[in-house]
């Protein structure tokens, strides 16, 4: 089954709720197409040791797979799905994910917490057009809440906390409620929020935004109890947590305007809203229908548009480290020449190799921004640094993979061989961008000889560069940094030869 080229779908894998948007671009618009969710309460599988159980396993799979069904026809660059806070705590999710990719049939991103924000926020932006008022955007989440400053397209502040309806509702709202657990519950999340609270008020805002279903439900139930309210406020919410106290329970409390997939959960929502309100002094908050789902949409589009945020990044960290930027695009361009080589001999398929070479070029122009640090083994702080920066527009992954090629552009190839191991197709990425390295190492304009070629060897085990012989009589240097090369391919049984012709 084949999909128009303007459908886009996301998918917002929440400790809460999993949803499925598919959405039509417009003249530049999204138009909703279709849409699912599921109440998964992926958090509430966490036990004590922030392992998953395998009941919430076998829920997140099974609506994994009708999401996958209903994807099928889309092609990659169509879908981006994205997992945020209980994908980054769980201990067992890297044994989680392969089945879980499996069944949508879709890489899956571990996002960071900041880059969560920064996408809720690009959602809210973008339906919210901003009129040169300072907004705060505030997102409880199954797990985390986020926490934005801005005032046009890009945020200022961006931040993420460890603290959701769910995990706030299993922790403190298991039982009969009190107005003791209230006030814990709200103690507890204002403890989390004070370590941002002093920043955010230094950055100010004109007016507050809440997003996502936390929100939602306290405006909807709020506006039930008093229809002439139309925003959250401090004094409604406490009508509503003292109503919970009385009755014992949010299901016995029956409050108007609550959707039942929201009870087990609306208390601990409520807590965390309510610390908000008190800890940064919030008067009152309107709340708009955008959430990181359309955050979603509006950094696929501009990926389509070449205007990806990962790009925007590279470049500002590109400042932020002062790397040089001609040897940066030299090393850049080399390594997706070799890459562009060795991918053509091996009849590497075309979105493989676009894959290898645009990672290529981001690790390229980010080599050396640890020569910021120290030049003695800059490579290694500059593989830190991609691994654990809060990246925009990156995943986890993403960092992850970049880290690892930057770290093994030098160096000794056997420190490479356990992290590598579960992705033999790094392999010729990260001997491309060594070889760029090598041969840009005067930092001058670099024109490769006629007919230079990268390959595999013939049995396949490792790498044959093919070059010059009079080129290389004439770089004396190259030459004996392309014997070290091939001493150090052969420490990983993958042997690296030149032929000189």
């Amino acid at each position: 089954m084949m999909t128009a080229p303007n459908f886009l779908a996301s998918v917002d894998l929440g400790s809460n709720s999993f949803r499925l948007q598919i959405c039509e671009i417009h003249n530049g618009q999204l138009k909703v197409i279709d849409s699912f969710k599921q109440m998964v309460r992926f958090a509430a599988g966490l036990d004590s040791r922030k392992n998953l159980d395998e009941a919430s396993q076998e829920r997140a799979l099974e609506c994994l797979a009708k999401f996958g069904e209903r994807l099928q026809g889309f092609k990659p660059g169509q879908v981006r799905a994205v997992a945020t806070n209980t994908f980054r705590v769980a201990k067992n999710i890297a044994q989680f994910i392969p089945k879980a990719e499996a069944a949508l049939g879709f890489p899956i991103e571990i996002i960071a917490g900041r880059e969560e924000a920064r996408l809720i926020y690009t959602g809210v932006v973008h339906t919210l057009p901003p009129n040169g008022d300072r907004m705060l955007v505030i997102d409880i989440g199954g797990g985390s809440t986020e926490f934005v400053i801005g005032s046009d397209l890009k945020p200022t502040s961006t931040e993420s906390l460890p603290l959701g309806c769910v995990t706030y509702s299993i922790r403190f709202f298991q039982n009969k409620i009190t107005q003791k657990d209230f006030q814990a519950a709200i103690t507890a999340a204002r403890n989390e929020i004070q370590r941002i609270s002093k920043l955010m008020k230094r950055n100010g805002w004109d007016f507050a935004v809440g997003t996502s279903g936390s929100a939602k439900s306290i405006r909807d139930v709020i506006a039930a109890e008093n229809p002439q309210e139309h925003d959250i406020t401090y004094a409604g919410m406490k009508k509503l947590a003292d109503k919970i106290v009385a009755a014992g329970s949010v299901k016995k409390a029956r409050l108007e305007g609550m959707k039942p997939d929201r009870i087990e959960v609306f208390a601990g929502g409520l807590a965390v809203m309510m610390a908000a309100f008190e800890e940064l002094e919030i008067e009152k908050m309107m709340v708009t229908e955008a959430a990181l789902r359309d955050g979603v949409f509006y950094d696929l589009i501009g990926r389509r548009l070449n205007e990806d945020m990962r790009d925007q990044t590279t470049a500002e960290f590109q400042e932020r480290y002062h790397v040089s930027k001609n040897q940066a695009a030299r090393v850049a361009a080399a390594a997706q020449k070799f890459m562009e080589s060795i991918g053509l001999a091996q009849n590497m398929p075309v979105q493989e190799l676009a894959y290898w070479q645009q990672y290529l070029n981001w690790a390229g122009l980010l080599h050396e921004i640890g020569v910021d640090i120290a030049h003695t083994g800059y490579h290694k702080h500059s593989a830190y640094i991609l691994e654990n920066a809060d990246m925009p527009g990156f995943s986890r992954k993403e960092q992850n993979i970049l880290s690892l090629l930057v770290l093994g552009h030098r160096g000794d190839v056997r420190k490479m061989t356990e992290l590598v191991s579960g992705n033999r197709t790094m392999w010729p990425a990260i001997l491309s961008l060594r070889l760029a390295a090598l041969f840009c190492r005067a930092r001058l304009p670099l024109e490769l000889p006629p007919f230079t070629q990268l390959r595999s060897s013939d049995d396949g085990r490792g790498f044959v560069l093919r070059i010059s012989r009079n080129w290389l009589d004439e770089h004396p240097l190259v030459g004996g940094a392309l014997e070290y090369e091939s001493e150090q391919w052969q420490k990983v049984d993958m042997p690296f030869t030149v032929q000189a012709q």
